[in-house]
């Protein structure tokens, strides 16, 4: 995962295959809570501690993502149920930039509940 971590993602604006399923498979295993919904979106569920520390916490990936330009789904429901979805939007699935991201988003501090 350190290996992810001092990555940077790419811009992609498609034209490039999507991860074969068998890579992705090697790489979601190399990550905290994440997994693959239907080959194509890398998936984290957390229950945050309370509201202020869900905020925070999106306020945290929402830096990371910018600085790396790649953006992920964020679904807050329930006031500390978030849901964070991954995936390159121009190739209709998975790149090496989804677990780039995915593994930042695992150095970030949170409070759980």
């Amino acid at each position: 995962m350190s290996e992810l971590r001092k990555m940077k993602c790419v811009p992609c604006e498609g034209g490039i295959a999507r991860m074969p399923l068998r890579d992705a498979r090697k790489l979601v295993a190399k990550l905290r809570g994440w997994r693959l919904v239907k080959g194509t979106v890398l998936r984290q569920e957390l229950v945050m501690k309370d509201f202020p520390k869900a905020i925070g916490f999106i306020r945290a990936i929402a830096r990371t993502a910018e600085a790396e330009g790649h953006h992920p789904d964020l679904h807050l429901t329930g006031y500390r149920n978030l849901a964070i979805e991954i995936s390159t939007h121009a190739i209709g699935g998975l790149s090496l930039n989804d677990f780039i991201l995915a593994a930042k988003i695992d150095a970030l501090p949170r409070k759980l509940k």
